[in-house]
Parts: structure tokens; sequence; C-alpha cells
């Protein structure tokens, strides 16, 4: 039988592990731990028997308080949307007019929208609705078809160019490719288009205008007015501003011209709530052209 060793400077049993001289003594657990590792057992013991903790196939150990975080979540989000129903309910029956003079419910809408325009808005106009080649910029104050709230709330709820029966048409002819427009033609009405928004034409663009404005006047003038102003009723752009949906510069004007626009934009009726398509409207008109 092996003699227990004991260590010469402490006097304690070593467990006869020695690693590079160094020998474990066999020293106790110290109360402590084992006072806490009690306690954790305890609380162990009594959590099982109040909570539920143990899977038992299909079912589980309910506890005999019955907690049930998924009854939980489903009362507080049930909790939540009684909360909102008077916002919701409001947003779908009354006028845009009266809801935007609600300090109450338009914040309600700044605290929602935000995330229902990031969903389904922001893949086109951005995340900060400032759009993009091709896409309107929502944070101006110019609209296509018209600014008022109830005109933007039908415009999504319709689209433009969209399959929906009521859908909102328009289309920019391709000018050069089908013909009715050469080279020069259009190169002359470009330099008289840009001229409308102010922009500073080089010496032969200003030597176009008058080719230019002859032109506008004859295939132009019906869709954007004589003025060049737009036709909110066809959906045909302001050209006398500085506001582009493709861009203004020389080349992309004259793209424009020559190859024609149709924009698009999907309706969303049966994809959005009507009380939804009325807090787009309102967070959009709100946060327009400086906003709220």
């Amino acid at each position: 039988m092996d003699e227990q060793e004991y260590d010469a400077p402490t006097g304690r049993k070593t467990t006869g592990h020695e690693w590079n001289g160094i020998k474990e003594l066999d020293n106790p657990v110290p109360k402590v731990v084992l006072t806490f590792l009690a306690i954790t057992f305890v609380f162990s013991v009594i959590y099982w028997v109040i909570a539920p903790a143990w899977p038992l196939g299909v079912t589980y150990t309910r506890g005999i308080l019955g907690l049930d975080d998924r009854a939980e979540v489903t009362r507080q989000v049930q909790a939540a949307a009684a909360d909102r129903a008077a916002f919701t309910d409001r947003l779908g029956t009354e006028s845009l007019a009266s809801l935007a003079a609600d300090p109450a419910l338009m914040a309600y809408v700044d605290e929602t929208a935000p995330t229902l325009f990031q969903d389904n808005c922001a893949a086109c106009h951005g995340s900060d609705r400032r759009g993009g080649p091709g896409y309107p910029n929502l944070a101006l104050s110019p609209r296509l078809w018209g600014g008022e709230p109830d005109t933007v709330a039908e415009t999504i709820r319709v689209g433009i160019n969209d399959e929906h029966p009521e859908s909102r048409r328009a289309q920019m002819s391709a000018f050069g490719e089908f013909g009715t427009l050469n080279r020069e033609q259009i190169q002359a009405v470009s330099a008289y288009v840009r001229s409308l928004s102010g922009q500073t034409l080089n010496e032969a663009e200003r030597g176009r205008l008058t080719q230019g404005s002859e032109i506008f006047a004859t295939t132009c003038a019906s869709c954007h007015g004589v003025d060049g102003r737009g036709d909110r009723n066809q959906g045909a752009p302001n050209l006398a501003d500085d506001v582009w949906i493709y861009g203004g510069d020389a080349e992309t004007v004259y793209e424009t011209i020559h190859g024609g626009r149709q924009g698009h934009m999907p309706s969303w009726e049966g994809r959005l709530t009507p009380a939804e398509i009325r807090m787009l409207t309102l967070y959009i008109d709100a946060h327009r052209g400086g906003g709220r």
C-alpha cells in the first residue's frame, strides 16, 4: 500500500500529482464554493417546480405559476394593436387634412411610417426619400401628378403604368427612335429645354434656341405646355424648374428625347391597407420641401 505523501512546508497531504516540480496539495473544496453550489441546487429545484422547465416529448412541465412566454407576447401584441386601433381607424376614414392637423396622430405617423416606407418604398426612392435616376425625389415639393395629399394617396394606390385598371398612364415618346426628329432637331430642342430651367448654354447651343423653340411648340407643348411647365393631368413634368427625374445634363436630356421614357410605379392597393397608404401619404407630405 502506497504511503501518503505530505508536503513539507505546509504539512498537508499531496495528491501525488506533480508538474515541473510543483506538487498539488490535497486541499478540501472551500466551504464558500460548497455553499454556493448548494444554493444553486436549491434554486434549481424551486425553479423546476414553479416555472416551465422540463421538455416532455410534445409538451413540457408547466410549473405551478403557469408562466407562458408565448401567451405573454400574444397578449402584448394584442394590447399594442388595441392601442393603435384608435389611430388606424381614423387613418382609414378621416380626411387627410384633418389628420395632418392633429399633432398626436402625426406623432404616431412619424414614429410608425418610416419603417413602413423603408420596407416598401426605399428600394426605389431611397432611405432618405431623395430618389435617384428614374425615381422621383419625394423630399421635394414638385409632383408629376400633383402634390395634394389626396392625389399622392391615389398615386400610391393605383400606381403608374401598372396593371391596375385605374393606374395612371404616362409615356414620353421616343422622338429619335421613331424618326420624328433627327439628330440636329433633338440637339436644338434639348438646348431649348435646358434653357427653360436657366441652365448655362455654350455658344453652339445658344445658336440652336430659335429652332429648338419652334420644334418645342409643335412637338412638345401639347404635353408640357407652351411655357414648359408641364401638365399634371398627363403626368408631364415641369421642364422650367431645376427638378429632373432622369437628369438635366445635355447628354441625358438628349437621350430622353431620343429614346423616350416610361416610368413605372407599382400599385400598392391590396399589398398595403388603406390606412397604411394614407399614413405614407401623410409622412411624405409632412417631410417634403424641408417639411416639419
